[in-house]
């Protein structure tokens, strides 16, 4: 008789769950690799608020904090689906999010689609379209008498993710925004997932990083638009 315990079930569940999860979006067309192995940031980005600049080979965002925002900058790559690989490394500061962008889409606050908002104790998946930066919803989040009418409406809009980051040392992130679905893995691992119809907004102008505090460095970034999917 063919037997197998449940540990034994159980691990194997999980390594075919990995090798799914891996074998998904595997690498198309290249839109952007950055190693910022210069002195300037240059033409593939652009700064929109607070301080970024190239040291030691990694780019690090500073913000500001008279700006009353985030330091924020954007790679113009226009996409619909596409797979984004960074490394990241927090060295003074409280958060940073990674944001996708149609500066063309009117329905949302500033062009913001979805993101991946990343703090020393985890992540948060968002879709930003259908989410909180839909224009109605924002207007009502600001209303402290709708904000119950507002959390109806964000009800599978987002998913947060308990992870305890640790600082100063460097983590390697993989954002894949597929159809309606985003994915989250770090260092080669599976994290967690979202799916949202907000996600599956066809055009998409840009991405990039809004770092809070201090020092946040970014290196090695790779975009690319996901291939056939394989098995």
């Amino acid at each position: 008789m063919f037997f197998m315990d449940r540990l034994t079930i159980t691990l194997l569940a999980m390594l075919w769950a990995v090798s799914l999860w891996g074998s998904q979006f595997k690498a198309g067309t290249l839109l952007l690799q950055d190693n910022f192995d210069r002195e300037k940031i240059g033409a593939n980005w652009q700064t929109r608020i607070g301080s970024f600049s190239i040291k030691d080979g990694c780019l690090v965002g500073t913000e500001n904090p008279e700006d009353g925002h985030g330091a924020v900058i954007q790679a113009p790559v226009s996409f619909t689906d596409a797979v984004i690989e960074f490394s990241f490394r927090i060295v003074d500061g409280r958060a940073f999010n990674f944001v996708v962008n149609d500066k063309s889409c009117k329905t949302v606050h500033a062009g913001h689609i979805c993101r991946v908002a990343v703090s020393m104790n985890g992540f948060r998946l968002g879709d930003d379209k259908e989410g909180v930066m839909r224009n109605d919803i924002f207007t009502m989040r600001r209303n402290p008498k709708r904000k119950k009418e507002a959390d109806a409406l964000l009800v599978g809009r987002s998913r947060s993710i308990p992870f305890k980051l640790k600082a100063n040392q460097w983590y390697r992130m993989r954002v894949s925004v597929v159809g309606e679905e985003m994915r989250l893995s770090l260092n080669g691992q599976p994290v967690g997932r979202l799916k949202s119809p907000g996600i599956g907004h066809k055009t998409k102008t840009d991405f990039g990083f809004t770092v809070k505090g201090p020092r946040i460095e970014f290196d090695s970034v790779r975009a690319w638009n996901p291939g056939k999917q394989s098995h």
